[in-house]
């Protein structure tokens, strides 16, 4: 049986977003007199991740705020309202801003020489890739990670075109396991409208663009261009660097396969991957 600890430190609910989401979620739950369990129970998570958000040291996905809603009466929709604010303090300072450009694009245009950018990662490989820097907040940062993919997902989702070098494809993140649940997950898009995947064939000369880019498009307003540099990426906003990487974007797709040549790329890759 679970026993609840009520003197657990919780975060000053004014330190950030995270903090007070957290600290809503546990005056409502005591209010009602609803255990952590409970409401465990009802977001399909345990004890531990329950304490862990009200004490502000959690992402709450999404559900988590879908069950609050459902559970706390009076709630009128209030956590998942608050949800965007706490996902967005779970990422560093200098993305924050990125994340927020994201969740409101019509559109993604993205490249990326080595790795499956983390707008479409798995869970297991966000975690695999992120692992390598050793994060105090490994945890909290694979939840937000994958919770930026709703963009993806929801009724009118941002549309994705990507495009990856094939070493994408054949860079070992994790086991065998993990690559074959990525690959699968890139097929599935790849097959999936309105998103499209391409693959730049490895010919073995290379095609000079080193450094992962992105741009982004809004139903209103000037595309803005993300670079993802270390140890930092930054914004561009500026009309010749919005430019510029258009074209680069343009000369890279005409340098990939087509999407149904790149999902055939991608399926056979896939295939090595099968016990």
């Amino acid at each position: 049986m679970t026993v609840e600890n009520e003197t657990e430190e919780t975060a000053d609910p004014a330190i950030s977003p995270l903090a007070h989401f957290g600290a809503e979620v546990r005056l409502e739950r005591e209010r009602l007199g609803i255990t952590r369990e409970a409401l465990g129970k009802e977001a399909c998570c345990g004890y531990s991740l329950v304490a862990k958000i009200e004490s502000g040291k959690r992402v709450p996905p999404l559900n988590f705020a879908e069950a609050c809603d459902r559970m706390f009466p009076h709630a009128g929709g209030r956590f998942v309202r608050l949800w965007p604010l706490a996902l967005r303090w779970a990422f560093p300072p200098w993305f924050r801003r990125y994340v927020e450009l994201e969740w409101t694009a019509a559109s993604l245009h993205m490249f990326h020489p080595q790795l499956v950018p983390g707008i479409v990662q798995t869970e297991e490989y966000a975690r695999a890739v992120l692992r390598t820097a050793r994060p105090v907040n490994l945890e909290a940062l694979v939840t937000a990670r994958v919770e930026r993919q709703r963009v993806l997902e929801r009724e009118e989702p941002t549309r994705l075109w990507l495009v990856l070098n094939e070493a994408v494809l054949r860079n070992a993140v994790g086991n065998k396991a993990v690559m074959r649940n990525q690959l699968a997950r890139l097929l599935y898009l790849a097959q999936t409208p309105p998103h499209v995947v391409q693959i730049i064939p490895d010919k073995g000369n290379h095609h000079g663009w080193a450094s992962p880019f992105g741009l982004l498009s809004f139903a209103e307003g000037p595309d803005v261009v993300h670079v993802d540099a270390f140890p930092r990426g930054y914004l561009l906003a500026e009309t010749d660097d919005v430019t510029a990487a258009n074209d680069a974007y343009d000369l890279l797709k005409a340098m990939a396969a087509s999407p149904d040549e790149s999902t055939e790329m991608i399926d056979s890759i896939l295939k090595d991957y099968h016990p």
